[in-house]
């Protein structure tokens, strides 16, 4: 009887969580569709008397969306990229050789984690001034890629470290340099948590709102946080189109996580295990 009750008060809960999760996703997706009296209407319609796609069309034709979405899927896939390669070689190292600094270097790593990224937004603002990249896309590229390699180092290095280095000297005595051994058999068992990165570094940049107002002014080149932001109005929010702007928004990293989740599964347990 005991163990019963402890099961369903354990569904009960999973299913109070799974509602208080789902709801905002869901009330979202409604209010997309809802018609614009509906949105503002008292009390409240948890299912509309008619759906419509209007605030999706509105959005098209009020904003340059398609081109904000497209910038945004162009900046945070090449920082990605970036911050992929940079931080798999420098993880390797400081999971594999010991040298004068490693400890400190590390604790760096750790301790830009704690500064919130708006402190050094007017510095940074100075500086891609001054390098005439004001208005320009690599300025973002540079600043997310900057901003995630620490992370995603001290996430790659605890996968290097679950890989036992005989696999590489391996395959350096059948004839391999490091660089090739790295890539051709280390790289190949470390996708799991490679793909892991990847997709923690592409949902910072598409997600990431302070510096692309910052460093970029020209309505071609704004990203899709930007545009939404423009939703809010001095008196008033166009709900409707914010909802739709945010539904689309989401697809992309929808269908990134669909693709990979089974490396993402495999990176999880990769790094659950012991060392």
């Amino acid at each position: 009887m005991k163990s019963r009750v402890l099961l369903i008060s354990k569904i009960l809960f999973l299913a109070l969580n799974f509602l208080v999760m789902v709801f905002p996703l869901y009330w979202i997706v409604i209010t997309s569709l809802k018609p614009q009296k509906d949105i503002f209407s008292f009390p409240l319609r948890y299912w509309p008397k008619e759906l419509t796609f209007s605030n999706y069309a509105n959005i098209f034709k009020i904003s340059k969306f398609h081109i904000y979405m497209g910038n945004s899927l162009l900046i945070a896939v090449s920082a990605a990229v970036v911050v992929l390669i940079i931080a798999i070689l420098s993880a390797y190292v400081m999971a594999r050789f010991r040298f004068r600094g490693h400890k400190q270097i590390m604790l760096g790593f750790f301790l830009t984690q704690m500064l919130p990224g708006f402190v050094a937004l007017a510095p940074l603002y100075l500086l891609m001034s001054r390098l005439d990249l004001i208005n320009n896309r690599i300025s973002l590229v540079l600043m997310y890629t900057v901003s995630l390699i620490p992370f995603s180092t001290i996430l790659l290095r605890g996968f290097f470290q679950r890989i036992p280095s005989s696999l590489e000297e391996a395959a350096m005595i059948d004839g391999c340099s490091r660089l090739s051994a790295l890539f051709r058999i280390i790289i190949p068992v470390m996708l799991p948590g490679i793909a892991s990165t990847f997709i923690f570094a592409f949902v910072q940049n598409w997600n990431e709102l302070f510096m692309a107002v910052m460093f970029i002014d020209t309505d071609a080149l704004k990203t899709l946080p930007v545009a939404m932001n423009s939703f809010v109005l001095k008196y008033d929010v166009d709900w409707g189109s914010m909802s739709a702007g945010t539904v689309l928004s989401v697809i992309p990293t929808i269908l990134l996580f669909a693709v990979a989740q089974r490396f993402i599964v495999e990176g999880l347990t990769q790094g659950a295990e012991k060392g």
